[in-house]
């Protein structure tokens, strides 16, 4: 047990291969949702940095002389919600509340309940699988005087 409190990656005693290889799928289900929301924060960032460029020409329109079209782009684009009621940061909040911080608790709640708190034991037992042991650049973990990962 000792070494388990040392290495927060390691399979607690008693599980089997099929619940570790079940949270492990889990835990990738978790990466791609992770990159979703992460596609969030591009629309959210990128519509932002659009709508002040619309701003930039909509005031250049009006430095050319097309003041018509300028007011259009004031009133018609700048500012304008992305789905009825909302502008980009609040669809990322309501995702955040409605998807991603429920199903973020129930992975921990998982990896609790299955493997006693411990994050990625799947993937380090695949690590442990194909890496060449003995081998430079291909050690099971850090150095002891490399800085501590935190589970």
């Amino acid at each position: 047990m000792a070494s388990q409190e040392r290495d927060p990656y390691l399979r607690p005693d008693g599980v089997d291969d099929d619940t570790v290889a079940a949270v492990g799928k889990f835990s990738e289900a978790i990466e791609w949702l992770e990159r979703a929301r992460g596609r969030l924060f591009d629309l959210h960032q990128m519509v932002g940095h659009l709508d002040f460029l619309v701003s930039e020409a909509a005031e250049n329109l009006r430095r050319a002389g097309h003041p018509a079209q300028a007011t259009l782009l004031e009133e018609e684009v700048i500012g304008r919600n992305v789905i009825e009621g909302r502008w980009t940061f609040q669809v990322v909040d309501e995702f955040d509340r409605t998807y991603y911080e429920p199903v973020k608790a129930i992975e921990r709640r998982i990896e609790a309940e299955w493997l006693e708190g411990r994050h990625h034991v799947y993937e380090a037992e695949l690590k442990e699988a194909r890496r060449s042991n003995g081998r430079r650049g291909h050690e099971s973990r850090p150095r002891a005087s490399a800085a501590p990962l935190q589970g």
